[in-house]
């Protein structure tokens, strides 16, 4: 599958935030983005995901998540990918197996809508890609 502009799974944010290890295609791919003059994709979803982990005290961050958002969307290379309720409809009804994950099924419609590869290190989303649903990168 061809691919297209960058979708950050949530993951991928997290260890771009920590400055954590990321496979050297995917950092090339961010790298090369950027070269570009293109944007790399964040879905609103991660939010959702930063604060339903930190109110469960799994986020592991010297920011508030309010914060490390702001943070993260402030970086000249990132923006917000557009989620419309058309998008949400359509995670209900993606082709294909995909994990029941509703954060994940966005993410996939989101990518599906707009051309994005997902950059992700989440099984089920590498799978889907796998099966031909979806342009992924693992990082």
């Amino acid at each position: 599958m061809k691919r297209g502009a960058i979708l950050l799974d949530t993951c991928a944010c997290i260890w771009i935030m920590n400055d954590e290890w990321m496979r050297a295609e995917a950092v090339e791919a961010v790298d090369e983005a950027s070269d570009r003059g293109e944007k790399v994709f964040v879905s609103p979803i991660t939010a959702l995901e930063i604060g339903t982990s930190a109110r469960k005290r799994r986020f592991r961050s010297p920011h508030a998540p309010q914060r490390w958002l702001e943070l993260l969307l402030a970086r000249p290379q990132i923006a917000l990918a557009q989620m419309s309720a058309e998008l949400l409809l359509e995670s209900a009804f993606l082709p294909g197996l995909i994990e029941t994950d509703p954060a994940d099924r966005i993410i996939a419609a989101t990518a599906r809508q707009y051309g994005f590869t997902v950059m992700t290190r989440d099984r089920s989303l590498l799978d889907y890609g796998r099966e031909g649903y979806l342009s992924v990168l693992e990082c």
